[in-house]
C-alpha cells in the first residue's frame, strides 16, 4: 500500500486548478465561437448562392406542379445570336431616337400623325421600306410579349431583358397613340417618301378592321402583363385600350383590307376570326374576366376555331398560336372556375396544338412533307423563314409546357415522343437558320462569318451622307455593291425549297427582313438558352 501511495501524482494546488479550469473554459468558448462563425459564413455563402439563382431563375423553385429543378448551362451560341437579333428592332425604329445603338440610323417620320393632330412618330417600320403597317407591327409586339412572359428570366440571365422591354414599349407607345377613341384605330402611313406628306389611314365603325383591331388588342393585352409589375399605370392603360379595341373589333366586324384596299398588295388579311380568338385569349390571361374565356370556347370556338387540319402560324393566321397558348392552361393547371362546356372546348384547342406538334416532328406518322432535304420546315418561297421560325417557336414553348408540368409523352398516331424530341427538333431548325445548312450561310445578318450582304432594306442600302428622295433612291437599289450599312439582327426571307439563296437586294422573296421574323427568332433563341421551367402563370 505504501508503494502504491507513492505512485499517486502530487496534488495540484487549488489556485492552479482554478486557473487551468478557466483556461480550458476560455479555449472551449473560443472553439465554439469559431464554429458558430464558420457555420454562419457557410450559411451566408449558401444563401447568397440561392438568392442569386432565384433572382436569375425563380422558376427553379418548387411549384404546385414541379418542373426541372436545376438550371442547365447557358448555350453561348444562342446567347450571342439573341444579342444580335435584338438589334434589328433598333434598326427599324421610327421617331425621335433615344439611346440610339445604330450609328447609321437617325430620327425619322417625326410628323407622322400630325395631319390628325396625333403623335404617331414612334413604332417600327415593318420590313425593308419606309412604311409602318399597324397589323404586322402589333403582331410583332404580341410575339415579343409572349417571349418575355415565358422566357424573361432567361433573357435576364444574358442581359437582354431590358432590351426586349424597351423594344416592346417603343411599339406599344405608338399603338396607344394610334387609338384616340374607342371605335377608331390608325393602322398605316402610306408609302410616300420620307420628306413628303405621309397621311395616316384608319379603321372605324364605318370602315371596320376586325383583324387589325383585334391584333392590336392582343398586343396591348399581352404587353399589359409584361409591364404589370414594372409600371402598373402603363399596364392599366394598355389593358383598358385592349378591352376597348376588342369590343370595337367584335361589334363592327369586317376585314381591314376591304376598308383600306391599298394594303392588299402588302398585308392582305384572309380573315378576322383567328384574330378575335387570339385577342380574347390574351385578354383572358390579362384580366381573368370569364366572359373572354366563354367567348373563345362556348360562343365562338366552333365558329372560328378551325377544328380541322393544323395551320401554319404567321402574321395572317393566328390559329396555331392560339391553340398552343390555350394548351398552356391544360398543362399548367390554370383552370379554376371553368365550366365543363368551356373545358371541352379547351381540350379541342389542346388537341389541335398537339396535332401541330405531330406535324413538325420527323418520324411522326403525320409529319409534314413541307420541309427541305436538309430538314428545314418550308411552306412558301415568300419569306420562307417566317413559317419555320413560327412553328419552331411554338414547338419550344410546347416542349417547355410538357417539361414544366412533367408530362412525359406526346402521342402522334400511335408513335410517342417526349419534350426532349420537340426541343431537339427546335435546335435543328435554329441551327439551320444560324448556318448549319447547305449554303453554310447564316440567315441572321451579323451572326457568323457568312451572311447576306445585299439585303432588301432601303435604309441599309443608301449611304448615310446621301440626300436622295424616294425615286432617286433606285440608283442604290440597283447598285452592284453590298449594302453600305449592315442591318444587324435582320432575319431575311431565307432559302428556296432547293436550299439555295440568291443574295440580291432586288430579290424580295428571299432578301427582305421583317420585324416579326426577328420576334420569332428572339422567342426561339430565348427558349433555347437553357433548360428551365416556364412560369406557372403570367400574373
Amino acid at each position: 500500500m505504501e508503494a502504491i501511495k507513492k505512485l499517486k501524482p502530487p496534488k495540484t494546488p487549488p489556485k492552479e486548478v482554478e486557473a487551468i479550469t478557466k483556461n480550458v473554459e476560455v479555449k472551449k468558448n473560443e472553439f465554439w465561437g469559431w464554429c458558430v462563425l464558420a457555420s454562419f459564413l457557410a450559411l451566408l455563402v449558401i444563401s447568397c448562392g440561392v438568392y442569386t439563382l432565384v433572382k436569375l431563375f425563380p422558376n427553379f423553385l418548387p411549384h404546385n406542379k414541379p418542373g426541372p429543378n436545376r438550371p442547365g448551362p447557358i448555350a453561348r451560341n444562342y446567347a450571342d445570336a439573341l444579342g444580335i437579333a435584338f438589334q434589328f428592332f433598333d434598326v427599324q425604329r421610327s421617331g425621335k431616337l433615344v439611346n440610339n445603338r445604330i450609328s447609321w440610323r437617325g430620327d425619322s417620320a417625326l410628323r407622322d400623325g400630325s395631319d390628325r393632330n396625333l403623335d404617331l412618330s414612334k413604332g417600327l417600320y415593318d420590313a425593308g421600306d419606309n412604311v409602318k403597317f399597324g397589323f404586322p407591327m402589333a403582331f410583332t409586339a404580341t410575339l415579343l410579349s409572349w417571349a418575355i412572359l415565358e422566357y424573361g428570366e432567361r433573357m435576364a440571365a444574358v442581359e437582354q431583358l431590358g432590351q426586349a422591354q424597351d423594344s416592346l414599349k417603343w411599339i406599344t407607345d405608338f399603338l396607344i397613340n394610334a387609338h384616340p377613341s374607342p371605335n377608331e384605330l390608325y393602322v398605316q402611313e402610306r408609302p410616300e417618301g420620307m420628306s413628303e406628306r405621309r397621311p395616316a389611314a384608319q379603321v372605324n365603325a364605318s370602315f371596320p378592321g376586325s383583324d387589325v383591331a383585334a391584333e392590336v388588342a392582343a398586343a396591348m393585352a399581352s404587353a399589359s402583363l409584361v409591364f404589370k409589375k414594372i409600371d402598373p399605370d402603363y399596364s392599366f392603360t394598355l389593358r383598358t385600350n385592349a378591352e376597348e379595341l376588342f369590343a370595337f373589333a367584335d361589334l363592327y366586324r369586317g376585314a381591314y383590307s376591304v376598308s383600306i384596299p391599298q394594303v392588299k398588295k402588302f398585308y392582305n388579311s384572309t380573315g378576322y376570326g383567328d384574330e378575335l380568338l387570339w385577342a380574347a385569349s390574351w385578354l383572358y390571361y390579362a384580366t381573368r374576366d370569364p366572359s373572354y374565356l366563354k367567348y373563345l370556347t362556348v360562343i365562338n370556338g366552333d365558329v372560328f376555331g378551325n377544328w380541322g387540319d393544323p395551320s401554319w402560324f404567321s402574321w395572317d393566321d393566328k390559329h396555331a398560336g392560339t391553340q398552343v397558348l390555350l394548351a398552356r392552361m391544360n398543362f399548367l393547371g390554370e383552370k379554376d372556375g371553368i365550366s365543363p362546356d368551356e373545358n371541352a372546348k379547351l381540350q379541342m384547342y389542346t388537341r389541335m396544338a398537339q396535332a401541330t406538334m405531330c406535324t413538325l416532328l420527323p418520324g411522326s406518322p403525320s409529319a409534314t412533307s413541307s420541309r427541305t432535304a436538309g430538314g428545314l420546315i418550308w411552306v412558301s418561297e415568300w419569306n420562307a423563314l417566317q413559317y419555320s421560325l413560327a412553328a419552331t417557336f411554338l414547338a419550344v414553348l410546347y416542349s417547355d409546357y410538357m417539361a414544366t408540368s412533367q408530362v412525359q409523352t406526346l402521342f402522334c398516331d400511335g408513335t410517342t415522343f417526349s419534350s426532349k424530341d420537340l426541343r431537339h427538333f427546335a435546335i435543328t431548325q435554329a441551327d439551320y437558320v444560324l448556318g448549319k445548312n447547305p449554303m453554310e450561310m447564316s440567315y441572321l445578318v451579323g451572326y457568323g462569318m457568312d451572311y447576306p450582304r445585299y439585303i432588301h432594306h432601303r435604309g441599309s442600302s443608301i449611304p448615310v451622307d446621301s440626300r436622295t428622295n424616294c425615286r432617286e433612291g433606285f440608283k442604290w437599289y440597283d447598285s452592284p455593291d453590298p449594302n453600305p450599312n449592315i442591318p444587324t439582327g435582320a432575319v431575311v426571307g431565307g432559302p428556296f425549297m432547293n436550299e439555295t439563296y440568291v443574295d440580291n437586294r432586288t430579290n424580295h422573296r428571299q432578301a427582305e427582313p421583317t420585324t416579326y421574323n426577328s420576334a420569332f427568332i428572339v422567342g426561339l433563341l430565348s427558349g433555347l438558352l437553357t433548360t428551365a421551367s416556364v412560369p406557372q402563370s403570367f400574373g
